[in-house]
């Protein structure tokens, strides 16, 4: 039986996943609420609701598949209604998320997902991964060029001590490694000044309050917001989200994950919620060894990272503008050094297969571009064209 020492590191992966949700991510919601000029009560409202819906998710997907399923927001979502929120009418937009979110839930109870799925190789969805986390390790020590006086400091310091604590304890490197750039920050200064700007409205210092909104429906809503938007889920937040889980050799019910994303994304729309869906990047935190030694106890990081986003969302609008104090060079170069082992499996699982390499290359190098075309993203461009590949030179 797993004790508490045991599982130690995986509740400290189900933390650091929640850190950097809330540090970078939701700094969208915020954006996209000044565009909209949406009420402080609203944006507490909203953080709110995809905490919830998060948390739930999580929780309950993991405990119940024993699988570390993380889940998060519709982040590229959130950037597409930076420009909906101008053109519409508050109400409006709710009533694109009840649609988008009716839409995944059909997707998932109908089985599609599943049987789209079962047709890609385990390679491509592994060169997809690492493609993803790619510059998120490329940013560990990017950080490290910014002109921000301590900021090279504050990242050579803690790549140093992730040496030495993952010499000495594997397990717990990267929550020492969090708690030593912590400590410089305060006690040094180090990298203080490159805090982003917080928007001070959302910060309500106490339980935040859902706020209702009633949804409308309407054409315009439904051609320019709800369906981007469910696609935006679908190809860019769920699809890579299922490749975390097979890349790290988790076989989880796949329509019932999307289907009860989609379904939570229903009821917290009127609150909200502009998408609940699989996390991607968070995800590989809580799937690698870092987690757990071994895969069948890393459920637990999920279920852990599902109470954090509970207990930290009920203080919504207090969270929103703590976590906007943390300074860019920090969070950069702990989510690099967490991801770090999630990034060596991706490769290493993409090139498993001779005769599938040069289809997972592409993937890789597509989804690493980070370009955007068609309003689709690299991950779903990267798939595409690797696909295409496999299936191309599968013919010789």
């Amino acid at each position: 039986m797993a004790t508490a020492h045991d599982l130690f590191p995986a509740v400290v992966a189900g933390l650091v996943a929640v850190l950097i949700s809330y540090a970078v991510p939701l700094l969208l919601v915020p954006q996209a609420a000044q565009a909209g000029h949406l009420a402080a009560a609203q944006v507490t409202s909203w953080v709110w609701a995809i905490s919830m819906g998060a948390g739930v998710c999580g929780v309950w997907m993991s405990w119940r598949q024993r699988v570390p399923v993380v889940c998060a927001w519709n982040t590229p979502g959130a950037a597409l209604l930076a420009s909906a929120l101008v053109a519409l009418p508050y109400s409006q937009v709710v009533g694109a998320y009840l649609l988008a979110a009716a839409a995944l839930l059909l997707v998932g109870w109908t089985g599609v997902f599943d049987r789209l799925m079962a047709h890609i190789p385990r390679s491509l969805c592994a060169a997809m991964l690492a493609g993803i986390l790619l510059r998120f390790g490329v940013d560990a020590f990017g950080a490290a060029r910014s002109t921000v006086e301590g900021a090279p400091w504050l990242v050579g310091a803690m790549f140093a001590g992730y040496l030495l604590f993952k010499q000495r304890s594997a397990r717990y490197a990267i929550a020492l490694t969090l708690l030593l750039g912590v400590a410089l920050w305060q006690g040094l200064g180090w990298g203080q000044a490159a805090v982003p700007a917080a928007n001070t409205s959302t910060s309500a210092w106490g339980l935040a309050l859902p706020v209702w909104t009633a949804p409308e429906l309407s054409w315009t809503a439904l051609l320019s917001t709800a369906v981007p938007l469910a696609l935006l889920c679908l190809t860019g937040q769920q699809v890579p989200g299922v490749a975390v889980l097979r890349a790290s050799g988790y076989t989880a019910h796949n329509n019932q994950l999307i289907a009860g994303t989609g379904l939570a994304s229903l009821l917290l729309a009127p609150f909200g919620a502009h998408g609940i869906n699989l996390a991607a990047i968070t995800a590989a935190i809580c799937t690698g060894e870092e987690a757990h030694p071994l895969p069948e106890k890393r459920w637990v990081a999920g279920v852990a990272c599902g109470v954090f986003y509970l207990l930290l969302g009920s203080f919504a609008g207090a969270i929103t503008y703590a976590f906007a104090q943390l300074p860019v060079a920090l969070v950069s170069t702990v989510a690099g050094l967490a991801l770090l082992g999630a990034i060596q499996n991706g490769l290493i699982g993409a090139l498993a297969e001779p005769s599938e390499r040069e289809a997972a290359l592409v993937t890789f190098v597509v989804t690493a571009s980070n370009v955007s075309l068609l309003g689709l993203g690299s991950a779903c461009w990267g798939l595409a064209l690797g696909l295409l590949t496999w299936w191309t030179l599968g013919r010789r």
